[in-house]
C-alpha cells in the first residue's frame, strides 16, 4: 500500500472569475493534504469525483463518498483530509454571499437573504451532472452570457432544493456582546500583535473565560481564529495584486514560512499558485 501512496502526486488548479462575480474555483486531487479548521466569506459547493473525504463542519464530523455533494455556508468553521489512504479528488466552485443575494431578491422580490444549507453532504445526481456541465462550461467557454445564465441557473437549483432560510437554520444571533467586540476587534486589526490579556481586558473579562466562550460560539479560540482573520485578508489584499512578501506582513505573517503553511492547510494551495489567477 506504501509504493502505492508513493506514485499519487497532488494537484490543485485554482481558478478566478472577476467578470462572474468574483466566483473562485478548484479542481484538486489531494491524499496527504489536511485542511486546518478554516472558513472561508464565500460557500463552498464542491463535488467528490475520486475517493473520499472526511471533515468537520458546525460541529458535526461528516464522510463525503465518492458522487456526493459537499455544501459549506460562507463563515462556517470547517476542516478536511482523506478518508481514504488513496485519497480524494473534487471540484469546487465558491460563491459569494452577494451573488446568493442577488438570486434570492430577483426571484424572491423583497427577500433578499442569502441561504443557509443545513446538510453538509447532499447526494443529488441531477444538481451533480448539472454542477460538471457548468464547471466544464466556465473553463472552456469565453461566452459571458453563456457562462453567467448556466452558473445563476445552477445556483437557483441549489438554493430552491436545499437551501433554507438563514434566518431559521443561521447561527445563534443571541451571541454574547463580549465575545462579539472580540471578533470585531480580529476582524477589524488582523495584523494587531495582541495579548490574550489585552483581549479579555478589551471586555471585562477573565482571559480563559473569554476562550471557553469565544470557542462555543465560533468554533475556534481567538488565536487560532485570528489566523483566520488574516488569511482573509491576505487574500483580499492578493487579490488587488499585491506581492506576496508584502501580503504576509500586512496581514500579520510575519515569517513568510508561517504565512505559507497556514495559507496552504487552509486554501489547498499556496499563496503564490492562489494569487497567479489575479496578476493581470
Amino acid at each position: 500500500m506504501a509504493a502505492k501512496k508513493s506514485n499519487i502526486i497532488e494537484s490543485a488548479n485554482y481558478l478566478h472569475h472577476q467578470e462572474l462575480g468574483g466566483i473562485e474555483m478548484l479542481d484538486a486531487s489531494y491524499y496527504k493534504q489536511c485542511f486546518s479548521r478554516h472558513s472561508h466569506e464565500g460557500y463552498t459547493f464542491g463535488i467528490i469525483e475520486k475517493g473520499a473525504q472526511k471533515f468537520f463542519r458546525t460541529g458535526v464530523n461528516n464522510i463525503a463518498p465518492t458522487g456526493s455533494i459537499i455544501l459549506i455556508n460562507a463563515d462556517d468553521i470547517h476542516n478536511g483530509e482523506a478518508n481514504t489512504e488513496e485519497g480524494w479528488a473534487y471540484k469546487a466552485l465558491y460563491p459569494l454571499p452577494e451573488q446568493f443575494e442577488k438570486i434570492s431578491r430577483e426571484i424572491g422580490g423583497n427577500n433578499s437573504l442569502y441561504p443557509y444549507f443545513p446538510d453538509a453532504v447532499i447526494h443529488d445526481e441531477e444538481l451533480a451532472a448539472q454542477f460538471h456541465l457548468v464547471y466544464q462550461v466556465l473553463i472552456e467557454s469565453d461566452n459571458n452570457l453563456l457562462r453567467e445564465s448556466l452558473l445563476y441557473s445552477l445556483l437557483i437549483k441549489l438554493m430552491a432544493k436545499h437551501g433554507k432560510s438563514r434566518i431559521n437554520f443561521g447561527p445563534d444571533k443571541t451571541a454574547s456582546k463580549q465575545v462579539t467586540i472580540v471578533k470585531d476587534f480580529l476582524d477589524d486589526l488582523p495584523d494587531a500583535n495582541v495579548s490574550l490579556n489585552e483581549l479579555a481586558q478589551l471586555v471585562s473579562l477573565n482571559p480563559y473565560y473569554l476562550v471557553r466562550l469565544f470557542k462555543k460560539e465560533f468554533g475556534l479560540p481567538p488565536h487560532a481564529y485570528q489566523i483566520q482573520s488574516r488569511l482573509r485578508y491576505a487574500t483580499r489584499l492578493i487579490k488587488k495584486g499585491n506581492k506576496l512578501a508584502d501580503v504576509a506582513i500586512q496581514s500579520g505573517f510575519h515569517d513568510q514560512s508561517h504565512f505559507i503553511k497556514h495559507f496552504k492547510k487552509a486554501m489547498g494551495v499556496t499563496p503564490r499558485q492562489y494569487a497567479k489567477h489575479f496578476l493581470s
